[in-house]
């Protein structure tokens, strides 16, 4: 089921939802190895940074992240630089990791994957 995160969906993410634990962001990152996991002040975070010829194809990428964001209803950290975006994604609500975190990152690369830039 994993293999195909990027056609999954994101499911409300509720306060007492339950974060993934060691065993389940092992598997998970199998999916995703690109993705470093980073712990920010105790909250478990996912990080990649997507290297670009220019601004504006760092910009235009930038742009179909926030889509996937509005479309999932879940929102990353986007920082975008000269040649250079870094897409961090964590759930709010838990103040960590959620499987949700897992299939937008895989929804991020396979949007890289399927356009010219």
């Amino acid at each position: 089921m994993t293999s195909k995160l990027h056609q999954l969906k994101c499911e409300a993410c509720q306060v007492d939802a339950l974060p993934v634990d060691n065993a389940e962001i092992a598997k998970l990152r199998v999916n995703i190895p690109d993705w470093k996991v980073m712990d920010r002040d105790g909250i478990l975070q996912l990080e990649r940074e997507y290297k670009f010829k220019n601004f504006k194809l760092a910009w235009a990428f930038s742009n179909q992240v926030a889509e996937i964001a509005e479309a999932e209803f879940h929102h990353p950290t986007i920082t975008l630089e000269w040649g250079k975006v870094t897409v961090c994604w964590w759930s709010h609500s838990i103040k960590g990791l959620h499987r949700n975190d897992f299939i937008c990152a895989a929804k991020t690369d396979q949007c890289v994957e399927t356009t010219n830039l």
